[in-house]
């Protein structure tokens, strides 16, 4: 067990022939006790202190844990919404894709049903050349003939043929 001061300030040392002067040894015991009061006064106060900061060192060692696991959850969601953006904007291409070949694929049956409209009309605007110039022809073989009087005839014919069915029903 450790000396205190009112252990050495108690001390009483035997007497002999020829010992030390009692009042320089009091003296001295005296300032042994007040430097050792001294002592153990600062002794107190560093183990507190130490205390203390050993305290605050386990705040912030918990801190610093709770700081590390944060950041790793935080890492973590940072990582899992990185992810999903990268399968959502996958997903958003291959809509955008399928879109993209859909549009595509309608618009070659449309350029193809439009290119068949087209021949068709080509093919009728042919017909109906054909058909304008052998009119235009016959036309002009009618107004090549020998005269009026042909058509004339003709009229006649006619009305003389028409004549004659009515008879026969």
């Amino acid at each position: 067990m450790p000396l205190t001061p009112l252990d050495i300030h108690n001390k009483e040392f035997s007497r002999r022939i020829r010992g030390y002067d009692e009042d320089e040894v009091n003296e001295f015991l005296d300032q042994v006790i007040k430097d050792y009061e001294i002592v153990i006064r600062e002794n107190k106060e560093l183990h507190n202190q130490l205390l203390s900061l050993q305290e605050k060192l386990d705040h912030f060692a918990n801190i610093e844990e709770t700081l590390s696991k944060t950041i790793i959850v935080a890492q973590e969601a940072a990582d899992e919404v990185k992810n999903n953006a990268k399968k959502e904007a996958q997903l958003i291409v291959k809509e955008a894709e399928k879109n993209a070949d859909r549009i595509v694929n309608e618009s070659l049956a449309k350029s193809r049903k439009i290119a068949m409209e087209v021949e068709e009309l080509k093919k009728q605007a042919s017909i109906y050349r054909a058909r304008f110039r052998t009119l235009v022809e016959a036309q002009l073989d009618l107004l090549s003939q020998d005269g009026w009087e042909s058509l004339d005839s003709r009229d006649r014919y006619e009305q003389d043929h028409d004549r004659e069915v009515k008879e026969i029903y």
